[in-house]
């Protein structure tokens, strides 16, 4: 230990001993669903522009379950998602699915909009009432393109319009 101090070598077993506590609580609490095993749920969807399997489901924006498998449908050709919720989580028979982003970089996930039904989905059930998910790169375009156009049809700052 040339060199070293003690506080210095303090330090550093500190932070490997802190680096290794998150890595094991991370190795336990990663990839838990809510509620335990749960039961499966299906959807369809026009479109899911990249939905991994392992991706959240979310009622109000708390994780309740997660994506167990994506399909395409060869009759319909919809996007089938299949995912499992915690079996504490009753979901209404009217209750809607969607696809959103967490944000312009942020990944993709289910998000579950309880219905008002008395009857609730049981195991191996169907969400019917779906809605895909929404590019953001198509609207930015749009958006562009729109205020490129905009901008083309208008008169150039400075001149007014001349009677004639």
């Amino acid at each position: 230990m040339k060199g070293r101090s003690l506080a210095e070598v303090l330090t550093g077993l500190v932070v490997l001993v802190v680096a290794a506590g998150f890595l094991g609580y991370a190795a336990l609490v990663g990839g838990k669903t809510a509620g335990g095993g749960g039961m499966e749920l299906s959807a369809r969807f026009d479109k899911i522009d990249g939905l991994p399997s392992g991706a959240d489901v979310r009622i109000a924006g708390v994780r309740v379950g997660s994506v167990t498998g994506t399909r395409i449908n060869p009759e319909t050709f919809q996007a089938e998602v299949t995912f499992r919720v915690g079996s504490n989580i009753r979901l209404p028979a009217d209750s809607s699915a969607e696809i959103t982003s967490e944000g312009l970089l942020g990944g993709k996930y289910v998000s579950i909009v309880p219905g008002g039904s008395d009857r609730i989905l049981a195991a191996g059930g169907r969400i019917t009432e779906t809605q895909g998910s929404v590019s953001l790169e198509a609207l930015l375009g749009r958006f562009i393109f729109s205020v490129t156009q905009m901008n083309s049809g208008a008169q150039p700052a400075g001149e007014a319009a001349r009677p004639q």
